[in-house]
């Protein structure tokens, strides 16, 4: 089975559980298991509401010139993976170039959200977007399949 949707969404703290919903809706439709499904929306919560904190602000333009106020959030589940990638429009994370971000420790104050997409993920990248500015968060997950049949779209 093949699957993909992408959101384009307002940096408002609405949007977070938005996406996890849908998330877990396409999960549960695909017959994913339940804890595999959590864990993800548990990563994808934490890395939406890193967008929609550090997302924008002076330095990134949307259409018009005006800060942006989106981010873009995209799910794909094919085969036997989960790969989902939440990009946005802000600074960045530090770094130059294609430089992998340092995750702070466990006892930062920020950052833990990262941590824990690293410990919820099987494979997981950080970094900035090329010549646009703006964070991208991608991570991937194996599938694990729940007993009976998938559920229908009727």
């Amino acid at each position: 089975m093949s699957i993909w949707w992408s959101l384009h969404l307002r940096r408002e703290a609405a949007s977070v559980p938005l996406a996890r919903r849908l998330l877990l809706g396409t999960m549960e439709t695909a017959g994913v298991d339940p804890d595999v499904s959590y864990e993800l929306s548990v990563a994808l919560t934490e890395a939406c509401a890193n967008a929609v904190e550090h997302g924008g602000g002076e330095g990134s333009r949307g259409s018009g010139g005006r800060p942006s106020e989106a981010y873009r959030v995209t799910a794909y589940l094919d085969g036997e993976t989960c790969r989902i990638e939440v990009s946005d429009s802000g600074p960045g994370f530090p770094g130059a170039g294609d430089e992998v971000p340092a995750v702070p420790s466990a006892d930062a104050e920020h950052g833990r959200g990262l941590r824990l997409i690293e410990e919820l993920a099987d494979h997981v990248q950080f970094g900035n977007r090329a010549g646009r500015g703006g964070a991208v968060v991608s991570f991937d997950k194996l599938l694990k399949w729940r007993d009976g049949p998938a559920l229908l779209l009727a």
